[in-house]
């Protein structure tokens, strides 16, 4: 069976798009892990689906895949890319989508250029809501790490869950050797998206981020709304957040007690067709 797809990026957060609308298929996670692998199959951080939504005041359902073939509950950067992706493929002619995800409905707007401006939802923060295991509620919590480290960090859930820490220089913070310690903390029982992000005034970050069943991504959406919200509730940063990534900038928008904005742009690589039965044991 040969199944289209489509290959596209946001900030160099790459994903491999496919429409389950006009063709069929059944993709398992050992299926999913052959495409993701860079050598012998597609390539990419994650696999976006597109299907029909539950519900008649939506316009389509997401679903999304990790490289390791673990499935998730949002991408920001994906949602970017989905948006364009359907009216591209003229699955529709809307430029302002409601999208279902298991984490509930995203409204990702198309501007010109390729720049998408998504309503993110609002963020969450109580520890049940990450999930965060701990005895009580804090501004900030402590995790041990191996060989007596410990690390603090605030605990955001903007649609999937994130850990941010803040760092002097994201060029010398230790991502490889921490990054996988926070995403399987015994306290994270879902694991978790660990962000490393250094403040560089008010109005901007660098950020780096450690995703679950990815490792560091040169892009992480849901990661940057994470970092900047968790700046702005603890007086770090103004209401506006531009977020520098190794991929590129996006913007954010926040205000206590209302939904986060996110805003960037997206890429169409190349569109293709694969030999389904390659990938299926």
């Amino acid at each position: 069976m040969l199944l289209e797809f489509t290959k596209m990026h946001g900030l160099g957060n790459d994903f491999m798009v496919v429409d389950l609308i006009s063709q069929r298929a059944f993709l398992d996670p050992a299926t999913i892990r052959r495409m993701a692998d860079r050598h012998f199959g597609v390539g990419f951080d994650q696999l976006l689906i597109v299907e029909p939504p539950d519900y008649p005041q939506v316009d389509f359902k997401y679903r999304i895949f990790n490289a390791d073939g673990s499935e998730v509950e949002q991408c920001g950067n994906g949602v970017r890319c989905f948006a364009r992706f359907v009216h591209e493929r003229r699955l529709t002619n809307k430029t302002k989508l409601k999208v279902q995800t298991s984490s509930g409905i995203v409204e990702p707007e198309l501007g010109p250029n390729g720049w998408v401006r998504v309503n993110m939802g609002y963020p969450k923060f109580q520890p049940t809501e990450i999930p965060f295991v701990t005895q009580e509620t804090e501004a900030l919590y402590t995790l041990e790490l191996k060989d007596q480290q410990q690390l603090n960090i605030d605990v955001v859930n903007m649609g999937n869950p994130h850990a941010v820490t803040i760092v002097n220089d994201i060029l010398t913070a230790d991502v490889e050797n921490i990054g996988p310690q926070v995403e399987s903390h015994v306290n994270f029982p879902e694991r978790v998206n660990a962000g490393f992000m250094q403040i560089i005034d008010e109005s901007s970050i660098r950020l780096r981020v450690f995703e679950r069943g990815v490792g560091e991504t040169l892009a992480c959406g849901t990661g940057a709304c994470a970092a900047a919200v968790s700046g702005i509730r603890r007086g770090l940063l103004s209401n506006q957040v531009k977020v520098e990534l190794a991929g590129g900038v996006l913007q954010i928008e926040w205000r206590e007690g209302d939904v986060v904005w996110m805003t960037g742009p997206t890429s169409m690589v190349y569109e293709g067709r694969l030999d389904l039965s390659y990938f299926q044991g």
